[in-house]
């Protein structure tokens, strides 16, 4: 099932231990904003997007586990 929630980084620390946490999943996950999406385990791809306002985080997955774990992470 495709999940879609918004998650908000203050620094660039709180990308780096985003993307460790979802790394954990076995799962693809895409981060974007308008019409540019990237892949949110990559921290090149996720660095190159405007991180001051909200992102949209999409995964398939029915894992209760991730939303717990991206809860600080959520908008």
């Amino acid at each position: 099932m495709l999940q879609q929630v918004n998650v908000k980084f203050q620094n660039v620390e709180q990308i780096r231990q985003f993307i460790n946490t979802i790394d954990k999943f076995d799962t693809n996950f895409d981060l974007g904003s308008g019409r540019r999406t990237v892949d949110a385990k990559s921290i090149l791809g996720v660095m190159a997007l405007d991180f001051r306002e909200p992102l949209r985080l999409r995964y398939h997955s029915d894992d209760k586990m991730i939303e717990e774990k991206i809860a600080p992470f959520l908008a």
